[in-house]
């Protein structure tokens, strides 16, 4: 007999009672099994939701072998293409029943990502997501063979295990046909850090484009971290270049971030966007349509990324071969570009 005040917890069968159905159709519903008439499932879900009813994962991995549960491995969170890409797959293992449980390595040794891997074993989850940018990362899932499907989300570089990724190349080939289809000469570029993949497929797309063009390829390549403080670095050294009497009109910078910092010392270097320089980024962050001017960009889908990844490494846990496409980018076109100015 339960103590006076006493909440009792809530079980399938309160749910059952509530929705008119079996226990049996009830465990259907919350372990997402294809078999139920929607309306009943409809019906299931309104009362569980009615109940705040919440499955005991404990019990139901005994039970099913399966946690509803996919491990994340990643570094490197705080910028934004990360994070985003983390947000976009945990939406899309939501919608499909799942959870996402979340390890943030501070760097991404062979130690660190097989201890993150091996908890994630032990927790018993379903699959696992591994986020690998940089070349560390890549490097340290090489080593790792676990009991449970292991996947990466990269966006960009090449992985030996199944993977998924935006298409970096096209993305800044993208860019770089836009600012030549304006007049202009060239382009030159601020290029992210050597050791992320995301960075040597912009680097790879910026040439290809210009080559392909038949356009000169610039000598000089100026580099950044990803954050705004090395964009303006960049934007300084390119100021003092034109105000010396090279013809700079166009500059593609590998992050929006970095694009953030460049125009304000362009602005400040008294050049004028796009009149006398054009920009263009690569994200496009919420922000970039409210930077001065607003910022032509290339867009990565971080939604789809995460749909197409979460489908993969669910794909593999059944069993099957799975090898998505690209995610193809996308140019917005804003007030940051413009026609090549007339020569003096």
């Amino acid at each position: 007999m339960e103590p006076d005040g006493a909440t009792r917890a809530l079980v399938m069968s309160d749910v059952a009672a509530l929705a008119g159905v079996s226990h049996q159709t009830v465990s259907r519903v919350v372990n997402g099994h294809p078999n139920v008439a929607p309306h009943t499932r409809e019906r299931v879900e309104r009362a569980i939701a009615e109940l705040g009813y919440r499955p005991n994962i404990a019990a139901r991995a005994l039970v099913t072998g399966s946690t509803r549960t996919i491990g994340l491995v990643t570094v490197k969170i705080n910028q934004y293409g990360p994070a985003q890409t983390m947000l976009g797959l945990e939406n899309a293992a939501r919608a499909a029943g799942y959870s996402l449980s979340v390890s943030i390595l501070d760097d991404a040794t062979a130690a660190h990502m097989r201890e993150a891997v091996d908890t994630f074993v032990a927790q018993r989850v379903d699959g696992i997501v591994a986020l690998s940018t940089y070349d560390d990362a890549a490097a340290a899932l090489a080593t790792l063979d676990p009991p449970v499907p292991l996947v990466a989300v990269q966006v960009g570089g090449v992985e030996d295990r199944p993977a998924v990724g935006v298409d970096q190349e096209t993305g800044a080939r993208l860019a770089i046909r836009h600012l030549l289809g304006l007049g202009h000469r060239t382009v030159h570029h601020v290029a992210g850090p050597a050791d992320s993949q995301e960075a040597r497929g912009r680097i790879a797309g910026w040439r290809a484009e210009l080559a392909a063009a038949g356009a000169p390829v610039p000598e000089e390549m100026l580099r950044g971290d990803w954050t705004p403080s090395s964009g303006y670095l960049a934007g300084k050294a390119l100021a003092a270049r034109i105000r010396g009497g090279e013809d700079i009109t166009a500059v593609f910078t590998a992050n929006d971030q970095m694009a953030l910092g460049l125009l304000a010392a362009l602005h400040e270097g008294g050049l004028r966007i796009p009149e006398d320089v054009s920009v263009v980024g690569f994200d496009d962050l919420p922000e970039a349509p409210y930077f001065t001017p607003p910022l032509t960009t290339v867009r990565q889908d971080f939604a789809e990324l995460g749909r197409r990844g979460v489908q993969l490494v669910l794909g593999r846990m059944r069993g099957e071969d799975l090898h998505p496409d690209p995610v193809p980018p996308a140019l917005l076109v804003r007030s940051s570009t413009g026609r090549a100015p007339s020569p003096a």
